[in-house]
């Protein structure tokens, strides 16, 4: 049996029709309903419903062959993985933003950054080999530099509605982000011939439909 690990919430669901289109019974997934583990035994294939940060783990643990994840959450994670396909759903950016004051810090001092992804925050300023304080907040991160916690945050942005009506500004952009489809190193070559049809089949359905 293949076991795909697949993110609670709207991502489950974008994912579920794409793996319908590929002929895998995917309808109790969007049912709504607390289960967590979803069988298709006409394709041999099982769904486990995990907290999106935990598809990687499940993944890399061997639990799950595939999963579903944001890129965000698998460099976060930086667990070895094969990422196969961009599912081209879930997209949004991640963002520095601040009030527009960082640049007045006293000279010397470490810029202050508050993020929930500090293995992304730090990749993205050691590459500009900028002095950095990171503080891990898990949300509200928005709040940061307004009471002067921070001295810009590192977030997703969707629509950048959240980051005005907080009186930010984006500054820059650090990369753009949507669901991947990861596969586990030894299971890829254990099951090669279940994954790889499938996710030619899901290459075509990423193609044609609007996710």
């Amino acid at each position: 049996m293949l076991t795909i690990a697949l993110p609670k919430g709207r991502l489950a669901r974008h994912a579920a029709k794409l793996f319908a289109a590929c002929g895998v019974q995917t309808a109790d997934i969007l049912e709504d309903s607390r289960r967590l583990v979803f069988t298709d035994p006409a394709t041999d294939i099982r769904f486990l419903l995990v907290k999106p940060g935990d598809v990687p783990v499940y993944v890399h643990r061997g639990t799950a062959d595939m999963g579903v994840a944001g890129k965000d959450t698998l460099l976060e994670a930086g667990l070895p993985l094969y990422e196969m396909l961009d599912l081209r759903c879930g997209r949004c950016r991640m963002c520095v933003a601040s009030c527009g004051s960082e640049s007045g810090r006293p000279a010397g001092q470490a810029l202050r950054v508050a993020t929930k992804y500090p293995r992304i925050a730090g990749m993205y300023y050691g590459d500009r080999e900028e002095d950095i304080e990171i503080i891990k907040l898990h949300g509200s991160i928005e709040l940061a530099p307004v009471v002067g916690l921070s001295d810009v945050i590192v977030d997703i942005v969707e629509s950048g509605s959240t980051i005005r009506e907080n009186g930010l500004q984006i500054t820059a952009e650090v990369m753009d982000i949507s669901a991947r489809l990861v596969v586990n190193r030894v299971s890829l070559k254990a099951k090669r011939g279940q994954i790889t049809p499938l996710i030619e089949k899901l290459r075509e359905a990423v193609r044609t439909q609007e996710c």
